[in-house]
């Protein structure tokens, strides 16, 4: 008597699977749409900020350009400040770490001077980056862990220039560094109220820093007093 036949030889074979199948993307969570919410009210928050600045911004305008009911913002929140610190301090993290990304990719300073002037001259002064950026600076001076927040990322910042300009031979890289990017970070405020002048007349400027090496002589050698 024939014995039965198992499980593995019932039915037709299964054909395995290739690389032109559509595979059905995995189903969305609970927490994949609290981490999409979230990334919306941040989203929303920057533009705010932009938009209306630090205190113009309410519970009800981050929750309706969300287009989410207004509890979620303190669902996801303490507080709409701290929503606004994190959106502002993530945009400022995000485009300081595009910059020093270029820093790290170029293979001279010179170079690394060029293209960060060249992607600064994206922001002219009246764009949401820009407006951001004010409006932050202003609102730290009245809170202390917004500013923390803000000089956290100007260390962060310098620490990672000022390791590439040494790496370069570039004399006193941490001073460097600190005058470079407060430099840079005066340029891009000053476009707000006046556009020039453009990154192009200030490059040669900002380049004899790294370049001139009289600049440090000269900046530790007296004068001499003319008779």
């Amino acid at each position: 008597m024939a014995g039965r036949p198992s499980a593995t030889h019932v039915g037709a074979p299964q054909r395995p699977v290739s690389e032109g199948d559509s595979v059905p993307p995995p189903p969305v969570t609970a927490a994949d749409r609290g981490r999409e919410v979230r990334q919306r009210l941040l989203h929303a928050g920057a533009e705010l900020i932009a938009e209306r600045g630090w205190s113009g911004v309410s519970t009800r305008a981050v929750a309706e350009r969300a287009q989410v009911g207004p509890g979620l913002v303190h669902y996801h929140f303490a507080s709409l400040g701290a929503l606004l610190t994190q959106a502002a301090l993530g945009t400022i993290e995000t485009l300081t770490r595009e910059m020093t990304a270029m820093l790290a990719a170029a293979a001279t300073p010179e170079e690394a001077l060029e293209g960060v002037m060249g992607a600064l001259d994206a922001y002219p002064g009246t764009d949401p980056t820009s407006l951001l950026f004010i409006e932050t600076y202003l609102a730290a001076t009245r809170d202390e862990e917004l500013m923390r927040g803000v000089a956290a990322i100007i260390s962060s910042a310098r620490e990672e220039l000022a390791g590439r300009l040494g790496d370069h031979g570039v004399p006193r890289p941490q001073e460097t560094a600190a005058v470079l990017l407060a430099a840079l970070d005066g340029l891009m405020l000053h476009r707000a109220a006046v556009p020039e002048p453009a990154s192009g007349s200030v490059s040669p400027v900002l380049r004899r820093l790294l370049t001139d090496p009289e600049t440090d002589h000269a900046s530790t050698t007296p004068r001499r007093a003319h008779p």
